[in-house]
């Protein structure tokens, strides 16, 4: 609960972080909410499902590459989805519109705080057969990711000292008060959120993380999908962001297929052929 806790800024700031979480679930999306009808089908399934891959926060789609291609390489169609990182409510129906363009069954699959997207997502869309986790969030209604995140969480410090974990900065086309965006620190990279890659891969995801506003860590999740959806979950028992046992409280609430792994928070790039094997048994068993 610690991102709603938040008082504090780095020196020579003069946003409130606190009024920015108050606001937060006022963000609603621009132009997706208002749309007339879903875009063209941009393919079809047989057999197969089509597997859609969502990332997390401070990341970018290039972090399934090493899934991606293993999924490709077995024959299977696989869609990378974007996700704007802008609140949860946005990013939602971001990922819904993005879905009704796809012909034939799903597997949704997120990452660290993609879980809340697909969760919510995934609602009501009939076509979505299977969820899987990796290293995720997975909400019960009206939780948020500051809910679900533990004491143990290598952000927590961000309680008493946001600039102890993020770098944070105005984005454009603001609400009336501000809601920042958060980067991870270079030292949270390589300790916490990526510390079983490579000394060259850090620099790489730390340089080209995406910025994630606080409204996407803040806003509460809606009827989650996973009550009525199956659902697969990948835990990685060295993660630092969300610490195994929130993992574990959450997977087992929603009655999820756990496999443990001795990874970080960043599985999907450590341990991409554990993640994948877990990502296809989801498919066999619902398809």
């Amino acid at each position: 609960m610690f991102w709603s806790r938040i008082t504090s800024v780095p020196r020579k700031r003069t946003v409130a972080i606190a009024a920015s979480l108050a606001i937060a679930g006022a963000i609603v999306p621009l132009g997706i909410a208002s749309a007339q009808a879903a875009p063209a089908a941009r393919h079809s399934t047989a057999a197969k499902p089509t597997i859609v891959l969502v990332h997390g926060a401070w990341a970018d789609s290039s972090s399934w590459d090493g899934v991606a291609s293993i999924l490709l390489r077995d024959g299977y169609t696989v869609d990378v989805a974007p996700n704007p990182l802008r609140g949860l409510t946005y990013d939602t129906q971001y990922l819904q519109y993005y879905l009704a363009g796809i012909t034939g069954p799903i597997v949704l699959v997120g990452h660290s705080y993609g879980g809340m997207v697909i969760t919510d997502a995934a609602t009501g869309n009939p076509a979505v057969k299977a969820l899987v986790y990796d290293d995720a969030y997975i909400p019960a209604l009206g939780e948020n990711a500051s809910t679900l995140s533990s004491a143990a969480s290598a952000l927590a410090p961000a309680t008493t000292d946001p600039g102890s974990v993020f770098k944070l900065d105005n984005y454009p086309d603001q609400p009336a008060v501000n809601v920042l965006d958060t980067y991870l620190l270079k030292s949270v990279v390589d300790q916490d959120f990526a510390p079983d890659v490579s000394p060259a891969e850090q620099a790489l995801l730390f340089a080209t993380q995406s910025p994630t506003s606080l409204a996407a860590l803040a806003q509460p999740s809606t009827a989650p999908a996973w009550t009525t959806i199956p659902s697969w979950d990948v835990i990685g028992r060295q993660d630092q962001i969300i610490p195994e046992a929130a993992q574990l409280m959450m997977a087992h609430r929603a009655g999820s297929h756990i496999t443990e792994i001795n990874s970080s928070h960043v599985s999907l790039i450590s341990h991409p052929a554990e993640v994948a094997a877990v990502i296809l048994k989801a498919v066999w068993a619902t398809s």
